[in-house]
């Protein structure tokens, strides 16, 4: 499965355009351009499950700086403050990574 049988291509390119200058990004915007926001816990997991390169159920500071690069080859590198600003917003427990449901947990703080 790919981000594009879970996500509309146009709403992703729609997502990256938005954020291309560095330290534009913004998770929860992206979020809501990208359709993420409106998808299910268990869909979000799936997309989690995409997202997380290394496969070991955890996204962690290095692999979120690649963020973008998840959702197109050419889309650039998270910077260091958005990063962190990101890791923020989703780490639920203090680790220093993100689960699956640190992601859930971020899209209910976007909605709320």
């Amino acid at each position: 499965m790919s981000l594009t049988d879970l996500l509309s291509p146009s709403d992703i390119a729609a997502a990256l355009r938005d954020c291309q200058a560095p330290d534009s990004f913004s998770p929860k915007k992206f979020f809501q351009i990208s359709g993420m926001s409106k998808k299910s816990s268990s869909q979000l997991k799936e997309i989690f499950r995409i997202l997380d390169n290394d496969q070991s159920g955890f996204i962690e500071e290095d692999e979120l700086k690649y963020f973008l690069q998840r959702f197109e080859c050419g889309a650039r590198v998270l910077t260091a403050s958005e990063t962190k600003t990101f890791l923020a917003a989703a780490d639920h427990d203090g680790d220093g990574k993100i689960g699956a449901e640190g992601i859930n947990c971020f899209q209910y703080r976007m909605r709320h």
